[in-house]
């Protein structure tokens, strides 16, 4: 990135006083040339009071990605806590109950690494599963004033609008002279298909605001007089990185790699400066992070319930090649149903650029193709798009050729890595491209320049219109019910026990984590969406959820088929002893819950009649933990 001239700062422009008219003063009637003066003093002023400054300008980009984010985010502000992403809620529930633990985090002290606040009494460890502490912790107040559904639509909103802002930022201060250049660039940044994808569900991948900064300190400490310096500056980024989402943070130093092998392959004599301060402040960045983070990563690879690599299923994510060619589904031209295979799921669709931007973006490569910074930026798009492939190569869904991500997928931090999410490299490569190819294209001086910025203009409406982001769709939710938010589960959960939602929490029953979350985890439930090692053996690869529950696995089928099983002695007694081993005061179920009665009719199986109290039914089962207890 090149850093442009200073601009001109207002009200320094060349400027003459001399009178209109071949040097006559007009005067007015009623006024002499020190009134005529004023007036055109006061003109002046007022004119220059209502320019667009470069000030104004950037603050103009910055409401409109606001309001974008808002348009984006609009059908669940209109109810935070009754609304959802229609597809699925695993993901904002799980969010959410993280953003409670951050409250317990500042407020009562807990340790912020790990929680037992779910999935008792094994816990989970927070490292391992994205706890979002650098977002959660600022979110605090609006988390206690107005709960963690509103914090989770607020940092979707941010997170789109941050992650284009600090993008337009760096661009137009160190890539392109021209904003309207960097306005286009970062807003396909901040808003591209692969953005909108996971504005449904994961605030942490779409809070991004830090990387064009990491980015724009790695190019610095290339050519830096103070390596040290700046080698600190970097480590802090990381580190505040780091808690925000760390595959993301990965993937940004695997691409600053790329890029600048990208460059020196080109350019050798760019290694003779660059290698000095990179042996200086690459060392210094590794020491200050990894001293800051030394804990917490101990806690995450070594501490309890800690995992090693993802299950295979999920290591097989990966981009089908038409996917790139295709509009994304929360797009002005995507529609879901063209788009089933193309990608793992809806909320991973991470390329999805459509035909007219892919063709475009190679345009870009081909007119500008003497530039060595956009040879490379080419490079570096281009291997991560086949990375993100994943292991088996496909066209349609059709598998075409083993991928080269099978000879990495087994490294150390690489089996964590979800391979399609590589696509979102190349969408900030896209960016990039797209504000250099308007910067070249308002910068062309001659006959033809015009006619540069006319085909300019048309090819980008061309490229972005079919992507242009559409409001999420939403689906309503059952609320958290009165028995919860009036506090009457304290009349039965005492300190070290457990309330026990039914059907248990799950990857697919997450109604339960709201329910605590609302709360800011006052109260312990077991089971839980999150990532966990097999059977709960710390260092084992990880899965979805704790250890397997006999009674959860039964009470989720029924709340599935609606049907009412008929129970013998060993599964009674299986279930009896996981609910002592949850040390389980209290079992809840919403009368509006989806096959209530077939869910109440089992438990019934189980520990006897129900009781109604208020908007639920519930089994008060501490008889159970008392005997566990005596004995």
């Amino acid at each position: 990135m090149q850093a442009p001239p200073g601009p001109t700062r207002p009200g320094t422009e060349p400027t003459t006083d001399a009178p209109a008219g071949g040097g006559r003063t007009v005067v007015v009637p009623g006024k002499g040339p020190a009134g005529a003066e004023r007036d055109g003093a006061t003109a002046a002023g007022r004119s220059r009071r209502w320019r667009w400054t470069a000030r104004r300008k950037d603050l103009a980009v910055y409401a409109v990605f606001l309001l974008a984010a808002f348009w984006v985010t609009s059908q669940i502000w209109v109810d935070p806590a009754g609304r959802v992403a229609s597809l699925y809620s695993s993901d904002p529930a799980q969010v959410q109950f993280f953003l409670a633990h951050s409250v317990r985090v500042v407020l009562h002290g807990d340790f912020p690494f790990y929680t037992d606040q779910f999935n008792y009494p094994d816990g989970v460890n927070l490292m391992a599963n994205t706890a979002v502490l650098a977002l959660g912790i600022p979110m605090v107040p609006i988390t206690l004033l107005f709960g963690p559904a509103v914090s989770f639509v607020v940092l979707v909103t941010l997170g789109l609008a941050g992650t284009a802002a600090t993008w337009y930022h760096v661009f137009s201060r160190h890539l392109v002279r021209r904003r309207l250049a960097a306005a286009v660039g970062a807003w396909f940044c901040g808003f591209s298909p692969a953005m909108l994808s996971h504005a449904n569900w994961h605030p942490n991948i779409i809070s991004q605001w830090l990387l064009p900064f990491i980015v724009w300190r790695v190019m610095v400490l290339t050519r830096s007089a103070r390596p040290v310096r700046d080698g600190v500056l970097l480590a802090l980024l990381v580190t505040a990185q780091a808690f925000i989402n760390e595959e993301i943070l990965l993937f940004t130093a695997l691409a600053c790699g790329v890029f600048l092998i990208a460059m020196v392959a080109q350019r050798r004599a760019l290694w003779s400066a660059a290698w000095r301060p990179l042996a200086i402040g690459l060392p210094v960045c590794t020491l200050v992070a990894g001293s800051l983070l030394a804990y917490p990563l101990y806690i995450q690879f070594a501490g309890p319930m800690a995992y090693h690599g993802l299950s295979d299923a999920v290591r097989d994510y990966g981009n089908d090649i038409a996917a790139f060619f295709a509009p994304g589904s929360p797009t002005f031209g995507g529609h879901e149903r063209a788009n089933v295979n193309l990608a793992p799921n809806y909320s991973e669709e991470n390329a999805f650029f459509g035909w007219s931007l892919s063709l475009l973006a190679v345009g870009i490569v081909i007119w500008l193709r003497r530039e060595v910074l956009v040879r490379a930026l080419a490079a570096t798009g281009l291997f991560f798009a086949v990375l993100s492939l994943g292991e088996r190569v496909s066209w349609w869904d059709r598998e075409l050729v083993t991928g080269p991500w099978d000879l990495l997928v087994r490294l150390p931090l690489l089996d964590a890595v979800v391979p399609t999410r590589f696509a979102m490299i190349t969408s900030v490569v896209i960016g990039m491209l797209l504000a250099l190819a308007v910067q070249r294209a308002w910068t062309l001086r001659g006959p033809e320049w015009r006619h540069a910025k006319t085909v300019t203009v048309a090819a980008l409406v061309l490229a972005l219109l079919p992507i242009v982001p559409m409001p999420l769709k939403v689906t309503t939710r059952p609320p958290v019910p009165d028995f919860i938010t009036a506090g009457r589960w304290r009349e039965y959960v005492g300190p070290g026990q457990t309330l026990v939602p039914v059907p248990v929490p799950s990857m697919g029953n997450t109604h339960g984590m709201r329910w605590a979350a609302s709360t800011n985890l006052d109260f312990k439930i077991p089971g839980g969406y999150f990532l966990a090692p097999r059977n709960g053996n710390t260092g084992d690869p990880g899965r979805f959820g704790g250890r397997p529950s006999g009674i959860g696995e039964l009470l989720d089928e029924v709340a599935t088929t609606g049907r009412t099983p008929k129970l013998n002695d060993r599964q009674r007694r299986r279930s009896l002893d996981e609910l002592r081993h949850w040390n389980a005061a209290v079992l809840v179920l919403p009368l509006r819950q989806h096959n209530a009665e077939p869910l109440r009719r089992t438990v019934e199986q189980l520990v006897g009649p129900a009781r109604k109290d208020r908007d639920v039914w519930v089994w008060d089962v501490r008889p159970l933990s008392a005997r566990t207890t005596a004995s």
